[in-house]
């Protein structure tokens, strides 16, 4: 697989928007309205696209990768880069996960030298937990919010 990295532009940010996933996956649809835009605007989103520059999917680092409650539970004072990530839904489920993943790990890792790889997941996504845990990553913290329970999950260098 052929994978490419591109800066967000508003056009990307509603399609990624309009984007609908099967349950219980649902939970990360979203709507296109101003506030969603501005997020994926605001500079730590990038899209992949594939070899023939179709939208693959995202990602983010920073701020933007972490669930904000998590703070309250001090699940993000250890210094790492976060990372959140979103697979276009027509991909979802047909082996693509690994190899999306580990570039999305060889761009960050190249632009944050030694330092760990920290995300969050919903603990209900098991199919992505088994996926992060094949790439290296160990659980870490647990968290609950009013719509989900995460876990952070930290990939150390290697």
């Amino acid at each position: 697989m052929n994978l490419h990295v591109k800066d967000m532009d508003e056009s990307l940010a509603k399609d990624i928007l309009l984007w609908q996933y099967e349950k219980p996956y649902d939970f990360y649809n979203n709507e296109v309205d101003e506030e969603g835009i501005k997020e994926l605007l605001e500079g730590s989103y990038k899209v992949v696209t594939n070899e023939e520059g179709g939208l693959f999917g995202f990602f983010c680092t920073g701020e933007a990768a972490c669930v904000p409650l998590g703070n309250q539970f001090g699940v993000y004072n250890e210094k790492c880069t976060d990372m959140g990530l979103g697979m276009n839904p027509k991909y979802v489920g047909n082996g693509y996960g690994y190899d999306f993943c580990s570039f999305i790990l060889a761009y960050i890792r190249e632009l944050n030298h030694d330092v760990p790889i920290r995300l969050s997941v919903a603990t209900f996504n098991n199919r992505a937990i088994r996926l992060y845990e094949n790439l290296g990553f160990v659980k870490r913290d647990k968290f609950s919010t009013n719509s989900a329970d995460f876990i952070t999950m930290i990939k150390k260098d290697e």
